[in-house]
């Protein structure tokens, strides 16, 4: 099975690709206050939702990296139906090797929720540290511990206790680099609910439609296998939230 195929078919009903609500996605939108032609970089940008939003609020010019074809692949659609005359620059590339040609050039650097690239939180906000002018915005989405889970989850799961943070711990990693932190916009559990749940909604729709697929067997016990560390331990034991620093 095609590593990103997977998450092309469960975030199908999805707008935002995070955990996080329209509204609150609006209300981040809203605060940044950005200027005309300002410079946006995002890494991993998912369907393009929050590029596009910054686009039609602040006409800014922006550059979305995302490795997966079939992400960008919506996002260009997305750009083209919305903000066709914007600035807007999608590049289907890891994340890890894309460098400006300028370095710290943008007036606001984002990463919502694929730290993974760069090797976790603190890398994430290093990379775009890099990118970023004095002054400017960084903005990153991370899970959090709420608690620790018992022993049976992590035999279960492949995620490590120390690979995540809790969220004063989130928050004292960008203020250690130097960073002052602005604003957190924590994810509530029914914020949780609806984005994992769409998840199990999109992949019944494909299943239905799509019962010839050879991989469809490999997709389900995926996702049933997520669907079960979800409801037995990382809905109570894992939050997420948005965190906008500025680079000082």
């Amino acid at each position: 099975m095609e590593f990103w195929k997977y998450y092309d078919v469960t975030h199908k009903e999805h707008l935002v690709c995070n955990p996080t609500s329209v509204v609150k996605l609006n209300e981040l939108v809203q605060l940044l206050h950005l200027n005309s032609g300002s410079k946006v970089l995002e890494i991993a940008i998912g369907k393009g939702e929050f590029l596009v939003r910054l686009v039609e609020r602040y006409n800014v010019s922006i550059v979305g990296i995302d490795l997966s074809p079939y992400h960008l692949g919506d996002a260009k659609q997305k750009v083209k139906e919305r903000v066709p005359k914007a600035d807007v620059k999608l590049i289907q590339m890891d994340g890890a090797n894309y460098e400006p040609k300028e370095p710290e050039s943008f007036d606001l650097s984002c990463c919502l929720g694929a730290s993974w690239i760069y090797n976790g939180h603190e890398g994430t906000l290093k990379y775009l540290m890099k990118q970023t002018k004095l002054k400017g915005f960084i903005i990153v989405g991370e899970p959090f511990w709420i608690s620790r889970p018992p022993k049976e989850y992590f035999d279960n799961s492949e995620l490590k206790y120390e690979t995540i943070s809790t969220h004063a711990g989130n928050v004292q990693v960008g203020e250690n680099l130097g960073l002052k932190l602005l604003y957190t916009f924590v994810s509530t559990q029914d914020e949780w609910d609806r984005y994992i749940g769409l998840q199990w909604y999109a992949m019944d729709k494909y299943a239905l439609e799509h019962p010839e697929d050879p991989d469809l067997p490999e997709l389900l016990n995926k996702l049933n296998k997520e669907k079960t560390l979800y409801l037995n331990w990382e809905r109570d034991f894992i939050g997420w939230a948005i965190y906008v620093f500025r680079k000082l």
